[in-house]
């Protein structure tokens, strides 16, 4: 296994990483897009630009919305990330061009649970 050169390792808790480190002591994404919990993220398929300088954190997070389309808080649970970081990262992604972000929904889109319950009514007395 190699290690990234901001890593080292406690005796009981294995290889570990301050936030710090790994967002480069930034705690604001530098994208203005909103990266809210709930916003959707997908890879965009473009390679990296040659300036990109992106860590193996960058990476496993293209390689994690490749294909799908997943909400930020799921994907920094399933990479181990503080959500802050998972954001700085991904504020770091989008502005290389290699990840989209949708907002997630607003209240006014979503269906109210009445209109909820006539469908469900509706379909059963079909």
């Amino acid at each position: 296994m190699t290690r990234e050169p901001d890593e080292w390792v406690d005796e009981e808790a294995g290889p570990v990483v301050r936030p710090y480190a790994v967002t480069r002591g930034r705690t604001k994404p530098s994208s203005p897009a909103e990266l809210d919990l709930l916003a959707t993220v997908m890879a965009t398929g473009q390679p990296p630009p040659a300036k990109a300088d992106l860590s193996a954190r960058h990476r496993r997070l293209v390689d994690c919305v490749t294909g799908q389309t997943r909400p930020v808080a799921e994907i920094a649970a399933e990479l181990d990330l503080p959500v802050g970081v998972a954001r700085v990262l991904l504020g770091d992604l989008l502005d290389y061009g290699l990840v989209s972000v949708r907002p997630p929904l607003s209240k006014a889109t979503t269906p109210t649970e009445s209109l909820l319950r006539e469908v469900i009514d509706g379909l059963r007395a079909l």
